[in-house]
């Protein structure tokens, strides 16, 4: 009898978790495309200080298999001062893919970058929301 009520308190702490998982939401879709659906990227907010001028610009929301997409770039001049990501899927590969994208945005200074093996679907999203936030810079 002693053991019982922790064994009951165990079983049930370890049931909660499991009750209040929720998993990732389903597109619901079938299509081998990458991308869904793509919001237009956003306008472009600018600052200046000093002599140089700072502008933030997300890009456009992409529905991928994974999850949605989004990328907000922050431009110093013309060069490409940070990326931030906005909207990424909860997937060990986007977690583990991210610093190596934004690394190599920040690299090549463009969209042009290599897509991140075992998170090609988050890098694919990933290039194009980046894409986006550039052309909507101009």
């Amino acid at each position: 009898m002693k053991r019982a009520i922790p064994v009951l308190v165990l079983s049930v702490a370890g049931l909660i978790p499991v009750w209040r998982y929720a998993p990732s939401p389903d597109t619901g879709s079938s299509s081998s495309s990458a991308t869904e659906a793509a919001a237009p990227a956003s306008t472009p907010s600018a600052s200046s200080s000093g002599g140089s001028t700072t502008t933030v610009v997300a890009g456009s929301t992409l529905d991928t298999e994974k999850g949605p997409v989004q990328v907000e770039v922050t431009f110093d001049g013309d060069r490409i001062a940070s990326v931030r990501m906005l909207r990424q899927p909860n997937h060990p590969q986007t977690t583990a893919a991210v610093p190596q994208l934004i690394e190599e945005t920040l690299q090549a200074q463009s969209a042009d970058i290599d897509t991140v093996s075992g998170a090609t679907i988050t890098s694919d999203g990933y290039k194009e929301s980046l894409q986006a936030a550039i052309d909507a810079r101009g």
